[in-house]
């Protein structure tokens, strides 16, 4: 059997996952992930839909070819294999689709957002690579470079003796919208939100070069971190690999100070 790369192949609706990466939730799923060389998983719930193996596609939905874009997802994992499993020498990335219909649910002025925040919007890549794991045991996804700008920081704060861990990486349009879901569920208002979370389709994490880092024993995501050795490392050296503090302190953006939250820019190493 073909091994999997440490490759996610994503498309608008659907993201193509290696085998052997992710959890069973279910004895049936454990059965399937076992064999699948690749697991097709939609994006806006985490579903597991399908395991492609060597014999072909096994459905883990009922009707799955009418799920909303398995097409697109099928024939970008027969082109990955066309290639013979390699991966493209040229990025791409996906057309900015849906975004208005996500905002519209959230009454979000797309124009009157960006002249207020300065953000633009982030395009999805096509495809993300395994930079490890974050600190919860999940797989790690960035743009090929910055995972590799990560991997490289995180071996040479180790080095110094500083722990880096990564709290998370790349999240779809999707995935960014559910945040907003959950939070309007517990009574948050969406002016609230967006002072600490950027409106679906402009965040960072987007782009699969951005990431949330932490130390362990320090809780995730919190702006305690900017007292730890940490934090004073990567002030120091994270420019070395490309890596950017992007929202200091009162940032033009309005985002709340985030001193955990780091991007990899092309030609800032």
């Amino acid at each position: 059997m073909r091994r999997a790369p440490a490759l996610l192949i994503n498309t608008a609706d659907i993201e193509l996952w290696p085998g052997g990466v992710l959890r069973a939730r279910s004895n049936a799923d454990a059965r399937a992930l076992a064999q699948a060389q690749w697991v097709l998983r939609r994006k806006r719930d985490g579903r597991y839909l399908a395991v492609a193996t060597a014999h072909g596609v096994l459905p883990l939905v009922p009707r799955l070819m009418r799920e909303e874009g398995i097409e697109a997802a099928l024939d970008a994992l027969d082109q990955h294999w066309a290639r013979h499993g390699r991966s493209e020498t040229r990025e791409s990335l996906l057309p900015l689709s849906g975004l208005q219909q996500r905002l519209g649910q959230l009454d979000i002025d797309a124009a009157a957002y960006e002249d207020a925040t300065g953000l633009a919007l982030e395009a999805e890549p096509t495809q993300l690579s395994l930079a490890g794991f974050d600190r919860y045991r999940r797989p790690l996804w960035l743009r090929r470079d910055a995972a590799r700008s990560w991997q490289r920081m995180q071996r040479a704060a180790a080095m110094d003796g500083i722990a880096l861990d990564a709290i998370s990486g790349y999240r779809s349009h999707a995935y960014q919208l559910g945040i907003f879901e959950r939070k309007r569920a517990r009574g948050l208002q969406v002016a609230d939100i967006l002072k600490v979370n950027a409106a679906p389709g402009y965040s960072e994490h987007h782009s699969g070069f951005a990431l949330d880092i932490g130390t362990p024993g320090e809780p995730p995501a919190e702006e305690r971190f900017e007292h730890t050795a940490a934090f004073a490392w990567l002030l120091q050296h994270a420019g070395r690999f490309g890596l950017q503090l992007s929202y200091p302190r009162d940032n033009p953006h309005g985002i709340v100070y985030e001193p955990w939250h780091w991007c990899w820019r092309a030609g800032a190493g």
